[in-house]
């Protein structure tokens, strides 16, 4: 019986009521972020596992849903990814570090471009000691860049440019994403 419920409370109703916001591994998801003017919906979520742990649970959201992940990468609107963290092994280092692989991997390895505002992004990941139960919302807003907010509260400064906010999102969209099965999710596949 335990087993079932447990069972239970992995399963996401996702795409069944897209009002409806959405628990994974004991992490909820609203199914709309309002932080920027326009309101942005719950394409899709899941969990980011590093050897064979469940590290964090990501969703995207967008302003209307797409399964077409360089069209969302391209895109100059209005997008966010909400991290929620759900264990201890996501430390400030390991963070770091997982951010710096992801940029590699979006960037195809050219990060040289876009270093400067990758330094930024690091020093704000960095900022406070990171724990369980710690939410990550990164925006994109056009016109004025990336927005990043730690439990709430935003985490200067604003980071601009459309080619960070590709890179960013290419860390669990582009074609060699951070996690395959991850992107899937994301994608609401």
């Amino acid at each position: 019986m335990k087993k079932s419920i447990i069972t239970l409370s992995f399963v996401v109703f996702l795409f069944s009521n897209a009002s409806a916001q959405v628990t994974i591994y004991g992490a909820t998801l609203p199914a709309k972020l309002t932080q920027t003017k326009t309101e942005l919906i719950l394409n899709g979520a899941g969990v980011r596992t590093k050897f064979f742990m469940k590290v964090y649970v990501s969703g995207l959201y967008l302003t209307a849903k797409s399964k077409v992940a360089k069209d969302i990468i391209a895109a100059d609107k209005p997008m966010a990814v909400r991290m929620h963290i759900i264990s201890n092994l996501m430390t400030n280092s390991n963070m770091s570090t997982a951010v710096k692989e992801g940029f590699e991997k979006s960037t195809g390895g050219n990060t040289e471009p876009i270093q400067p505002k990758i330094d930024a992004c690091l020093k704000i990941f960095n900022k406070d000691l990171i724990k369980v139960g710690d939410v990550f919302d990164i925006y994109y807003i056009p016109k004025e860049g990336t927005k990043i907010f730690k439990n709430g509260k935003f985490q200067e400064p604003i980071i601009p440019g459309l080619d960070l906010k590709r890179a960013i999102f290419g860390i669990w969209l582009c074609p060699d994403p951070v996690e395959d099965s991850l992107k899937e999710k994301m994608l609401g596949l």
